[in-house]
């Protein structure tokens, strides 16, 4: 149990982590729209790489912040039965989730997107458009992490619920410094 505990803490943590570092992309992204509406109608002028550029951070924003979403439990979800339940049943129901639904999912989208970034790589893929951004096989790559973050989310999610159910406090996994207790 200690293990899982141990497993779960380092998950959350790098899921914080990087969902503090997609934080700092979006504001790079607000940055960089700003720019590109400044440019469009006041100067009356447009880049198509800026553009592109708004996009690819916005795919990385949502690939590279859905583990953080997951961990946090932003994720739209149905709550008119679940927010009435124990804890011990939406525990329950949480690993039914995520070993049924949540980690074959990302599993497939992991193995499926690997080849399409590996031959986006192999060409050397770039934008289509004139003065497009190069490496579309970088942006490509961001599936297949964002999804590998998610299984790992995933996976703390299952053990997390498991230890619920085997009578761990679910309060103990609130962030706090717990570095001072017995075990």
């Amino acid at each position: 149990m200690r293990f899982l505990r141990s497993y779960v803490h380092w998950i959350d943590t790098f899921s914080e982590k990087v969902g503090g570092a997609v934080g700092w992309l979006t504001t790079l992204m607000v940055i960089v729209v700003c720019y590109d509406v400044f440019t469009r109608y006041v100067l009356n002028s447009s880049m198509v790489a800026v553009q592109e550029l708004e996009w690819h951070l916005f795919a990385m924003v949502f690939l590279l912040g859905a583990a953080f979403t997951l961990k946090n439990d932003g994720h739209v979800r149905v709550d008119v039965f679940y927010s009435r339940m124990s804890p011990k049943m939406k525990a329950a129901i949480d690993l039914i989730g995520c070993l049924l639904f949540l980690l074959p999912f990302a599993a497939l989208i992991i193995w499926t997107s690997k080849s399409f970034v590996q031959f986006a790589y192999m060409i050397n893929e770039t934008s289509p458009d004139p003065g497009g951004l190069p490496y579309r096989w970088a942006l490509k790559a961001m599936i297949p992490i964002g999804f590998i973050m998610v299984f790992l989310q995933g996976t703390s999610m299952a053990a997390r619920s498991f230890l619920i159910l085997c009578g761990t406090d679910p309060k103990s996994f609130d962030p706090v410094d717990h570095e001072d207790e017995v075990v």
